[in-house]
């Protein structure tokens, strides 16, 4: 991957990345561990997860233009976010850069560069749940 290059540019920008969500969400809502977690209505969820994924794959700042510092971690703390469901969240991200197409390299820089946040949000122990 190009240093000079955003990993948002790397990916495709824009186009890629509402389609990377579209394949994503779907997945969610469908595993057993994290679909419970989720509202009915997934599009308000998707399109902050497309703000949000912009900025922090070195996009535009649309997230933070809309909805001010991310704060990832404090947003997620009401939600019991367990080692297996970061894992399951990795899992659907990985299912869906794969049918979105991208290319296997790359899709191991995205993983790696989505799992310390996922594995940072974690806030409950598997016994807790």
């Amino acid at each position: 991957m190009n240093r000079n290059i955003s990993l948002y540019e790397t990916i495709g920008g824009a186009e890629t990345l509402r389609l990377i969500v579209e394949a994503f969400y779907p997945r969610v809502q469908a595993h057993p561990l994290l679909g419970p977690l989720f509202p009915e209505d997934i599009l308000p969820v998707m399109d902050k997860q497309y703000l949000f994924l912009t900025q922090f794959f070195g996009g535009p700042s649309l997230y933070s233009d809309e909805y001010g510092h991310p704060m990832m971690r404090a947003r997620h703390l009401p939600f019991p976010i367990t080692p297996e469901r970061a894992e399951a969240w990795l899992d659907c991200m990985r299912k869906a850069l794969q049918e979105v197409g991208i290319e296997e390299e790359l899709q191991l820089v995205v993983i790696n560069r989505l799992s310390g946040p996922a594995h940072h949000f974690v806030n409950t122990s598997e016994e807790e749940t």
